[in-house]
């Protein structure tokens, strides 16, 4: 079938939306179909057109930025022919253009499927408070429009205030996740980079340098881990200069980041492509996702950490608490507790033994073929109601 997915941003961009719709567009192409993505030219240096790994992808021109959005004046036109050609739409929320492309999918009597990835909380000033309304409209109607939405757990359904809206057209589905098979040589080759044998444990956190990602509570939990585990270093790998929207943040957190960074506790990685995460993984004792908010869903890296046999401690925030409660690789901490973080982060690396988990069935229930199929069923019911 023609497959037509639209999101505001897709790769190189990196986040845990863009980095489940390349799995997914791939997944969906090794499987034969014929996958378009729309997106946006966010950077003005990436191509308007190109094939990456067999989907084609398609960027509209930026007219100007909005908080963490665009604004892109032809985006309906283009969608109106795209739509046109594709047997499915496929779109992930949040998304401001969402609704237009729905509206367009019911008149050409396309099924439209929306994936719905986590709620958009943008820092509360007067101005983020107007673009949340207008986000929270544009998903509802989206919603609305729609003929049927996925989310990866029931868990977080149960809790979000716009899903509970659609429980009669919403199905979980679990994230497609795969990262390429590192080598011992390329793992003993990062620890070597990173000094790792000189400071253990490591404590790795995967994410972009973000209010909603709780990086304070874990600089606010260290000095318990320290007075355990004096050698104790965290790796942080991911964007952390330059984040969109989030320049306050950092600056607030940089003179104590730096001081750990001084002593050796702390060591920022940038952002590292598919084969360095591979190497990243096994050098860790315990991956941690303290973040505060709905903004987070799930979490990815934790499956991606547990694929390689490390526990995980994330907050107990609906969603992200799953992974762990699922496959018994780590502990829950209290969301932007720092106590609670250090006590489950020392939990873990006192007790290892206890959080090792079934890794086949694991690798098993997020392969990208696995999830491919769950959305080729439900697009194929779609395509025969109409």
């Amino acid at each position: 079938m023609k497959i037509l997915t639209v999101l505001t941003y897709y790769r190189p961009h990196t986040s845990g939306l863009t980095i489940y719709a390349e799995r997914l567009a791939r997944a969906f192409v090794r499987r034969g179909h014929e996958v378009t993505v729309m997106t946006t030219q966010y950077d003005p240096s990436l191509p308007r057109e190109e094939i990456m790994d067999g989907v084609k992808v398609i960027r509209v021109p930026v007219a100007a930025r909005v908080s963490k959005g665009v604004i892109a004046p032809t985006f309906g036109f283009i969608a109106t022919k795209l739509v046109a050609q594709h047997d499915v739409v496929q779109l992930h929320l949040p998304q401001f253009d969402a609704p237009g492309v729905a509206l367009r999918a019911r008149i050409f009597g396309k099924p439209a499927v929306l994936t719905y990835h986590c709620d958009l909380l943008l820092t509360r000033t007067w101005f983020n408070r107007f673009v949340n309304l207008v986000v929270d409209f544009q998903n509802n109607m989206a919603g609305f429009l729609a003929n049927h939405i996925v989310t990866y757990t029931q868990d977080y359904a149960d809790n979000s205030p716009y899903l509970s809206r659609y429980a009669d057209k919403l199905t979980p589905i679990l994230p497609p996740v795969d990262l390429p098979e590192s080598t011992p040589d390329a793992v003993a080759a990062f620890a070597r980079n990173h000094l790792i044998h000189e400071r253990k444990p490591v404590i790795g956190m995967a994410a972009r340098l973000a209010a909603e990602k709780g990086v304070e509570v874990l600089l606010d939990a260290l000095p318990l881990i320290l007075k355990k585990y004096p050698n104790a270093q965290v790796l942080f790998a991911g964007t952390y200069q330059n984040v969109m929207g989030e320049q306050a943040y950092y600056d607030r957190l940089m003179p104590r980041i730096r001081e750990y960074e001084t002593q050796g506790h702390w060591t920022f990685l940038g952002n590292l492509d598919p084969i360095q995460m591979s190497a990243f993984y096994p050098n860790l004792d315990v991956l941690t996702v303290p973040s505060l908010n709905s903004t987070e869903a799930f979490g990815l890296v934790q499956i991606e950490a547990m694929k390689n046999g490390v526990p995980c401690v994330p907050s107990a925030l609906p969603g992200v608490r799953r992974p762990v409660q699922m496959h018994n690789m780590g502990v829950v901490s209290e969301i932007g507790n720092a106590e609670s973080l250090a006590n489950s982060i020392l939990e873990v690396l006192d007790h290892p033994e206890k959080y090792r988990g079934d890794l086949n069935a694991i690798n098993k229930a997020y392969d990208p073929d696995s999830v491919v199929q769950e959305y080729e069923n439900l697009f194929k019911k779609l395509m025969g109601r109409r």
